[in-house]
């Protein structure tokens, strides 16, 4: 692994943009992750990790989105609608009654489908000639994947949001007839859906290279499986393990281990991975592709996939019952390298992980993920210790899916605090900034941490609590949280450990890290 600035020391923050301050309930791409850039510059942090971008459906989790290509609607900034002409400040008045402090995705919903819906019926009668053009030029680009995303999306909407294979027979098969007669009705909800996808394009493109030109590098989030009610599944069915219904034969889960002694049934359609080696991965390819048009480097969530899968048939009630299979392995990124070049990617391999995993993981020489949570607990054996990390590694404090770091610690048994104290060489009164401190200061090549830790926030700001069926990724903060004395604390940590520099001194600030991988 080599980067261009000569150090690959580097540090960030992980806070998706729905996390963020907005005027309309919901973080958005405008000014609220702007100012959070500022903060990161401020700082003297230069990775900014997001979460999944894609349209939230049941649940509201962005790892279950409706398409792997399109965002999320949710995220489009209305006041640069207002001032681009397309909706009126009058419009939104209705926004000054959502809280400021948690997302309530259904008025959310309601609030930012009426507007947008406006913007679009406006865009004829007062967009510039410009912006239509742009739009045009868009839909053609993206063709590949747009036009089955938007009319999957006019498609649910008729149907009452009812998953697709209960739509009816010619429409969920997709037969050509059907396709057409379904087009040509729905004309303007499609129309809608890719107008919609354009605005979330044109104004996510300005927040990165608004990032990216003051040296931000932005790391996303690509879950290897995609959901069964996707257009991703509707349009490709011949890529996914189903029947002749489109259902699912069998489904992706991990096995029981020592956090769940039924194992982890996701219910996600598997692939065909034969038959994407045969058509040389063009779906995986143009995925990534689409992928690094929107982020700097992606974390590839659940890599121990790509060497071997839990396989579970549908309809089992848990993951007990399931076989490992071997996955495309080293073959597939071989492909992708013949046609993308070599790619900053970040594996996910977090959890129990066989030598084959690893093998590959290293082979590729893709960096590893560690935890510190994760560590404690157990002995000085555990990898998640910063006493057994290794350079090329992007180590945090907690995930998305941890609790907050002194949510953790005040919830631990005293044993487990006990070690804390003792590894740490402290009382635990600051926990969070301890362990914030100890990964800055380890070896690890990148060091991340949420920014609830940062703000020194409790349990009530966990953004995810998995296997609750409701009430995750609601969390936000409020603009006075990022007070000037945190980023000053955090670029002297920065400094101290070698992760930041003055502007010039030895790299120029304003370059993204971009890192790239030698052929093993």
């Amino acid at each position: 692994m080599s980067d261009e600035r000569g150090s690959n020391r580097t540090s960030g923050i992980l806070c998706h943009p729905t996390s963020m301050p907005g005027a309309h309930g919901i973080g958005d791409l405008g000014e609220g992750p702007r100012r959070f850039v500022d903060f990161l510059v401020a700082a003297g942090q230069t990775l900014w990790q997001i979460l999944p971008l894609g349209p939230t459906g049941y649940g509201d989790s962005p790892y279950q989105p409706f398409s792997a290509f399109a965002g999320n609607p949710l995220l489009i900034a209305l006041d640069d609608l207002v001032r681009e002409g397309l909706l009126d400040h009058a419009e939104l008045t209705d926004a000054a009654a959502l809280p400021a402090d948690h997302v309530d995705y259904g008025r959310v919903i309601a609030l930012k489908g009426r507007a947008l819906r406006t913007a679009h019926a406006r865009l004829a009668e007062r967009g510039s000639a410009s912006l239509r053009r742009e739009l045009e030029a868009y839909v053609a680009r993206e063709v590949h994947w747009l036009e089955d995303y938007a009319l999957f999306m006019a498609l649910k909407e008729r149907f009452d949001w009812k998953p697709w294979v209960e739509w009816p027979p010619d429409i969920a098969l997709r037969r050509a007839d059907a396709v057409a007669r379904w087009r040509a009705e729905l004309a303007d909800a499609v129309s809608y859906h890719r107008f919609a996808q354009f605005v979330f394009s044109r104004q996510w493109a300005r927040l990165r290279a608004y990032a990216n030109d003051v040296g931000i590098t932005i790391i996303g989030d690509m879950p290897i499986f995609v959901g069964h009610d996707s257009a991703d599944v509707w349009a490709h069915r011949d890529l996914f393990r189903l029947d002749d219904r489109g259902l699912p034969t069998v489904v992706a889960g991990v096995p029981p281990d020592y956090f769940s002694a039924t194992g982890q049934l996701w219910g996600t359609p598997l692939y065909r991975w034969d038959l994407m080696r045969e058509r040389g991965y063009d779906w995986w390819l143009a995925r990534l592709r689409n992928a690094l048009q929107a982020v700097d480097m992606v974390r590839l969530d659940h890599f121990r996939g790509f060497a071997g899968y839990w396989e579970v048939p549908a309809g089992e009630v848990t993951a007990i019952n399931g076989r490992w299979v071997r996955g495309p392995g080293a073959g597939f990124f071989q492909a992708v390298r013949r046609e993308l070049g070599a790619l900053p990617i970040i594996a996910e391999d977090l959890g129990l992980i066989s030598v084959d995993v690893d093998a590959l993981r290293r082979a590729l020489g893709l960096p590893g993920m560690r935890v510190i949570q994760f560590g404690f607990g157990a002995d000085a054996s555990n990898l998640n210790l910063p006493h057994n990390w290794e350079r090329n590694l992007l180590a945090y404090t907690g995930t998305h899916d941890n609790d907050t770091t002194l949510g953790w610690y005040h919830q631990a048994d005293e044993q487990t605090r006990h070690q804390v104290r003792v590894y740490t060489g402290t009382d635990g009164s600051d926990v969070h900034w301890t362990l914030m401190r100890l990964i800055m200061n380890s070896v690890a090549d990148m060091a991340v941490f949420p920014l609830q830790d940062v703000l020194g926030l409790g349990s009530e700001a966990r953004l995810n609590t998995p296997g609750r069926p409701h009430g995750n990724w609601t969390w936000r903060y409020t603009a006075a949280m990022l007070r000037p004395e945190l980023a000053v604390a955090l670029r002297d940590m920065a400094e101290a450990s070698g992760r930041w520099l003055p502007p010039g001194e030895t790299w120029d600030a304003a370059t993204p890290l971009v890192l790239t991988y030698e052929e093993p």
